[in-house]
């Protein structure tokens, strides 16, 4: 796996901190910081998400798969599938995660609780890499809602 991030404002005097990441499968992602009014040339403008958004932002993709394709391999109608994160940072550098807590919202026929349950736990605790990782620093806690539909 690679990727090729890419500051966008090498040149200029008001240079800012956007980013673009190019990954391995040819795709690319925006970022950039939050503006910074004391230091102008330290802040971003708003354009994009943070640098630290799109890592919890990929951490709700890798266990979503996981938990769909668990559901849809156990043979349940699963319909949808949302996840809502909610992180704290640390207070000092590095400002690594200390705690999230991830809500999945299963939609779908008939889907039993035990099912999303152990799609969960088995995401959580067997396949999610992003989860594994981030568990090292952040207390990782999940919940979770099964909507007949």
């Amino acid at each position: 796996m690679e990727c090729t991030v890419s500051w966008t404002g090498a040149t200029g005097a008001r240079s800012g901190m956007g980013f673009v990441a190019e990954t391995g499968s040819g795709h690319v992602i925006v970022m950039d910081g939050a503006p910074d009014a004391a230091r102008p040339e330290n802040g971003g403008q708003n354009l994009a998400p943070r640098p630290m958004e799109t890592v919890l932002a990929g951490t709700g993709g890798c266990t979503a798969y996981d938990v769909v394709l668990i559901l849809k391999r156990g043979r349940h109608d699963v319909r949808g599938c949302t996840v809502k994160l909610e992180a704290a940072r640390a207070n000092e550098d590095p400002k690594v995660f200390t705690k999230i807590h991830m809500h999945f919202t299963i939609t779908g026929k008939g889907i039993p609780v035990q099912a999303v349950e152990r799609a969960v736990d088995m995401s959580h605790h067997k396949y999610c890499s992003a989860t594994a990782m981030l568990a090292k620093t952040a207390e990782v806690t999940t919940s979770f809602e099964v909507v007949e539909g």
